[in-house]
């Protein structure tokens, strides 16, 4: 059988339609973007925004492959699933959970027979990491689901509750990684933070990190978005010795202002917010923090929102990832008074993003003249190699008897598209 596969949201989105990528080529079947028997979308559901691309996602595979089985998975496919067959367009239709049967649905649709999903296993289900052709670095999930329910967020009805990979599973794929020739690793999961919480052992995040970076001393591992909280002192205490970690943390913050974090469900403060991103660059000096921010959400006034820009700029993030508020139907936030028009959110989301933008080129300027490591992954259309740093953003490398998966030492000559311009030393 010919498969294709189309990813829309986050990172733990593309870790499992890789995954499931790599099922399909161990059992055969010819992996293709054109003349598919069979499709499979891994759908969003964050925003409401979201939910409208999945739909015209939905129209287009449809266009796309005519006489293919089109299955949609993923967290729209769990909280709507009657949306997702009143397009007309789906023919199966799998959630967030047993996702490797969506394989199993397909083979039998296509071979005529009657395909029936599963009951959801409740504990962690596992996949395989696959590694995309011409990539140097892996995604590994080692965490699902979610319990902070936040008051603007759908997840945790979409992904249930905290599921964490055993440690010993996760040295296990990290191993198989490292075999294979990954030089890099990105941990990530729904709430990465809350990893082990459901496990019968006192294992952390901080004490897996802490083990996979004395055990694989050659693999740099990047770790995916965290609660601001998990930056404390035990997490900078335990992981500054290691040199192998990225100097990259993204804290998730959605707003500087206290009084609307309240109105969230954040569990934090500004203050505590900045207090850990002051620890994370004691122990990893000029390290990178990103976060992401939401503008807009019901009630903010103007000064809230005013508050927020100054926390930015207070901050200095490397990189910030603005949304204006989406309304999304099924969470608290959806039925708040106050809601804000939708001029007024986008204007205020430009301006986040003028200042987010003059951050990033002040703190990636920081970086020119230096001398760095790199890890080159593919070349551009321009001639230049791709590269994985240290701090989170993109390096272009120009030079010559340059090899993916080689790492290279290169000095910064100045900035380029959304990270650095560099030559090979």
């Amino acid at each position: 059988m010919k498969f294709a596969f189309y990813t829309l949201g986050c990172k733990v989105n593309l870790f499992e339609t890789q995954a499931l990528t790599q099922l399909a080529a161990e059992r055969g079947h010819e992996i293709v973007e054109q003349g598919a028997d069979a499709v499979i979308v891994n759908t969003c559901t964050v925003t409401s925004a979201s939910d409208h691309k999945n739909i015209r996602a939905f129209h287009k595979l449809r266009r796309d492959h005519p006489d293919a089985v089109i299955a949609a998975c993923g967290c729209f496919a769990q909280t709507e699933p009657e949306k997702v067959r009143a397009t007309g367009e789906i023919d199966l239709v799998c959630g967030t959970q047993n996702r490797g049967q969506v394989l199993n649905l397909c083979e039998q649709a296509v071979e005529g027979k009657t395909a029936s999903v599963s009951k959801c296993q409740n504990g962690f289900e596992y996949l395989p990491a696959g590694v995309p052709r011409g990539r140097t670095r892996a995604l590994l999930k080692i965490e699902d689901g979610c319990d902070n329910y936040c008051a603007y967020c759908i997840i945790p009805y979409a992904r249930g509750h905290v599921r964490s990979m055993p440690a010993a599973v996760v040295n296990r794929e990290v191993a198989r990684l490292t075999e294979s020739g990954v030089r890099e690793i990105v941990l990530t999961g729904i709430e990465l933070s809350s990893y082990g919480r459901d496990l019968m052992s006192n294992v952390t995040l901080s004490t897996l990190m802490q083990d996979l970076l004395r055990r694989y001393p050659d693999v740099r591992f990047r770790l995916g978005s965290l609660d601001p909280r998990t930056a404390d002192e035990t997490f900078c205490e335990m992981l500054e010795p290691y040199g192998n970690l990225a100097k990259h943390f993204h804290l998730s913050l959605q707003s500087g202002c206290d009084s609307v974090l309240e109105r969230m469900g954040r569990r934090y403060s500004t203050e505590e917010f900045f207090n850990n991103v002051s620890r994370l660059r004691k122990a990893f000096p000029e390290c990178s923090i990103t976060t992401d921010l939401i503008v807009g959400f019901p009630q903010e006034s103007e000064q809230e929102f005013q508050e927020t820009l100054t926390f930015l700029k207070r901050c200095f993030f490397a990189s910030v990832h603005v949304f204006p508020y989406s309304k999304r139907e099924g969470t608290r936030a959806a039925s708040m008074d106050g809601q804000i028009a939708h001029t007024l959110k986008a204007e205020r989301a430009a301006q986040a993003k003028e200042i987010a933008n003059k951050l990033s080129v002040s703190y990636r300027q920081s970086f020119v003249g230096r001398t760095l490591n790199a890890l080159p992954e593919h070349r551009t259309a321009g001639g230049l190699w791709a590269a994985h740093g240290d701090y989170g953003f993109p390096i272009y490398v120009k030079g010559q008897a340059i090899q993916k998966n080689h790492p290279v030492v290169i000095r910064v000559a100045g900035l380029h598209r959304d990270g650095l311009l560099a030559e090979k030393i």
